[in-house]
């Protein structure tokens, strides 16, 4: 399909827009795969909240230049499917890698993130992250334990002397 120069700028916009935003890139190539495969992987990159797109590589450089995911234009080679994680990094990575369990056509060639190029292995470190409600649970757990063992231990004084009240009453109750 001839694109016009109108439409190639508009989905440079488009694209770049949305690389500004977002926190991590995840570059695909998704040859091999159905009209109707693809169509469900755009879906659950929607329910995720992951920008997907396939734009043509010469675009994307153009969308992608001055942005941090600027780094990743050599990667840019053979039809490509972009996705973009908004809000969390590991998003995209998700999608992704709950994608390829089922169809193992689409092959990762890059990820982004940070203005670092990333190999394709990254990907399950990447959707492994914890996503910001886990990470702060997991602080507030970790900040919890000192405070938590410090009242068991000036409380085990006096369970300590229950405990032995309640052996010589017992003790008493048997002789009896």
């Amino acid at each position: 399909m001839v694109l016009k120069l109108d439409d190639k700028k508009t989905i440079v916009n488009e694209v770049a827009d949305v690389a500004r935003q977002a926190v991590s890139l995840i570059a695909a190539e998704y040859s091999g795969l159905t009209v109707g495969q693809l169509t469900d992987l755009r879906k659950s990159a929607r329910e995720s909240g992951v920008y997907m797109r396939v734009v043509r590589n010469t675009l994307a450089r153009r969308a992608l230049a001055g942005t941090q995911f600027e780094c990743i234009q050599d990667e840019l080679v053979g039809p490509l499917v972009l996705a973009f994680s908004k809000e969390h990094p590991g998003a995209a990575a998700r999608v992704i890698k709950a994608f390829i369990k089922d169809n193992e056509k689409l092959k990762v060639k890059a990820l982004a993130l940070d203005n670092q190029v990333l190999p394709p292995a990254g990907l399950n470190t990447l959707a492994n992250l914890p996503t910001r409600e886990e990470a702060i649970a997991q602080l507030m757990s970790v900040m919890q334990a000192p405070i938590a063992k410090l009242v068991r231990t000036l409380a085990e004084p006096q369970a300590k002397l229950v405990r032995t009240i309640a052996a010589i009453r017992d003790a008493k109750q048997a002789a009896a």
